[in-house]
């Protein structure tokens, strides 16, 4: 896919040409202006940092829905964490940014970013944001999974099943072909459209690691097969997940070896949910 094109409108502020138009009458044309604006949807959740902020509204006839990510004043210790992971100095919108950017050249779908900012001191990032596009009739397989899903146990239904699970495994295996590994990779962060389309979600922990590239490959596995309700994916589901996964039709010595670290991972996952009080989708 063609990269993004964006204009810089004032200092560090950048907006997709397309959008510019919208955002003027918003009076975003600065990154003082979105840090002061609230004519929107407060996203807040308890987890959510203090130096985070979530917002939605909608711009332009017809209106479309938008999601703005603000980062203000996040502590230096998450600045350096930040810079660690991505190897160089860089904001805590930026670094939301240049994942999205570049898997979407890659051609591993996540919702198209609009606009992005930053604003620096001295030494260490003030403030920065980034807005991005609502994926239209789109939900997360976390609330939502296709209708086969709910049907009945018809021929058809679970071929449906079936396909659907082997191209989820292809969906995350050309994400993880791009060498990123995602860190946050449940159900929730991956999105299906009525069009039959995957898309990858909150991608600001996404990164290339250098080392320990098969530690984190696991991670993400993990949290697919711990997110995945048992009462739609069968173990055969999920041995077929994996086989989508690696191309394979068989199982190797590495592959047991690997899939059992899987599930491990994710029976450490489920102790930690069970201490305190909450679900574990994959024994439910």
């Amino acid at each position: 896919m063609s990269k993004q094109k964006f204009v810089e409108i004032s200092k560090l502020f950048f907006i997709d040409p397309d959008y510019k138009t919208a955002f003027s009458k918003l009076g975003l044309t600065s990154i003082d202006a979105v840090f002061s604006f609230n004519a929107a949807k407060n996203l807040a959740k308890d987890n959510l940092a203090g130096f985070r902020s979530r917002l939605q509204f909608e711009i332009g006839l017809p209106p479309t829905t938008v999601f703005l990510k603000r980062y203000d004043r996040p502590p230096i210790l998450a600045q350096l964490r930040n810079w660690l992971s991505a190897r160089r100095r860089i904001s805590c919108g930026f670094l939301d940014f240049e994942p999205a950017n570049k898997l979407t050249i890659a051609g591993v779908n996540n919702p198209k970013i609009i606009s992005y900012g930053e604003q620096w001191g001295i030494f260490f990032e003030k403030r920065s944001f980034i807005i991005t596009e609502r994926i239209p009739d789109a939900d997360s397989l976390e609330r939502k999974l296709p209708d086969c899903f709910n049907a009945p146990n018809t021929v058809e239904n679970l071929k449906l099943r079936r396909n659907f699970t082997t191209q989820l495994a292809g969906f995350v295996k050309k994400f993880h072909e791009t060498n990123y590994r995602h860190r946050d990779l449940y159900l929730s962060h991956i999105f299906y459209a009525d069009s039959g389309n995957f898309y990858l979600i909150d991608l600001a922990r996404a990164f290339k690691p250098i080392i320990w590239r098969r530690r984190f490959r696991i991670k993400d596995i993990a949290q697919v097969y711990y997110s995945a309700p048992a009462r739609y994916f069968s173990k055969t589901d999920r041995l077929r997940f994996y086989f989508g996964y690696t191309g394979q039709n068989k199982l190797t010595r590495k592959d047991k070896i690997f899939i059992r670290k899987v599930i491990n991972k994710a029976k450490r996952m489920a102790r930690h949910d069970i201490k305190h009080g909450r679900p574990v989708p994959f024994e439910s």
